[in-house]
């Protein structure tokens, strides 16, 4: 579009708005002398303040917001994890206690499998020379009468053997032999309560003897004193 300057010496004005000619002061002045009501002047401002306001606080919460959402993801990804560990351990925790039930029957049942064979190896075994015995078993004493009944076995008494008292019969030519059985049955790690009954002169094959009755109780050994061989050993 072409002007002309009709009036030289004029400048023309030119349409559109210029940066340039903005006065921000002449602008707050003339804001102050338009609004002349001091009330909606500070209405004005707290308007401002509080849309400011409110705007940051948008943004702290919405970044608040996203921190908040990340951290709940990495939570329940490891939840997830956990839930899994937390299964297995307990199916393992349950394995265990199936086999820790079934390891109690057999000890239960193997405890009572061994108290012979290890009443009599001790009992060889303290047997001193020129004694013999004529009789060994046991004797269970007998519950007075109204008592209560022994409480049935527990998970702790799994695989323990019930206490077996055994009664020992015998003779010997020389009454320190007889002795010396005895302190060797009370040294012994799976006898406990060794009591000489009654002991008495004897004949025997035209040879005076004592007779003697011995009483004791058996109890496990401790672990130091068992030893475990295979049951089939390969000969070379």
């Amino acid at each position: 579009m072409i002007e002309i300057n009709l009036l030289p010496g004029r400048k023309i004005p030119r349409a559109g708005f210029s940066f340039a000619k903005l006065d921000v002061r002449s602008a707050m002045a003339n804001l102050r002398t338009s609004v002349r009501d001091p009330w909606l002047a500070a209405a004005i401002g707290a308007w401002v303040v509080l849309v400011a306001g409110g705007g940051g606080m948008f943004l702290v919460t919405r970044t608040r917001l996203a921190g908040v959402e990340e951290r709940l993801e990495t939570v329940r990804a490891e939840k997830r994890r956990f839930d899994v560990v937390i299964a297995q351990k307990r199916q393992a925790e349950r394995m265990r206690d199936s086999l820790a039930r079934e390891l109690g029957v057999i000890q239960a049942i193997d405890a009572d499998r061994y108290v012979w064979p290890h009443v009599l190896d001790q009992v060889a075994k303290a047997l001193p020379p020129y004694t013999w015995l004529t009789d060994i078993g046991t004797t269970a004493p007998m519950p007075a009468v109204g008592s209560a009944p022994p409480a049935p076995p527990t998970g702790d008494t799994l695989g323990t053997p019930a206490a077996v008292q055994v009664a020992i019969v015998g003779r010997t030519v020389d009454i320190q032999a007889y002795t010396t059985f005895l302190r060797q049955l009370a040294q012994s790690p799976w006898f406990a309560d060794v009591t000489p009954q009654q002991s008495s002169t004897v004949i025997e094959a035209d040879r005076p003897v004592t007779a003697f009755n011995v009483t004791l109780r058996y109890r496990q050994a401790d672990s130091v004193y068992l030893k475990t061989v295979p049951l089939i050993q390969s000969v070379r």
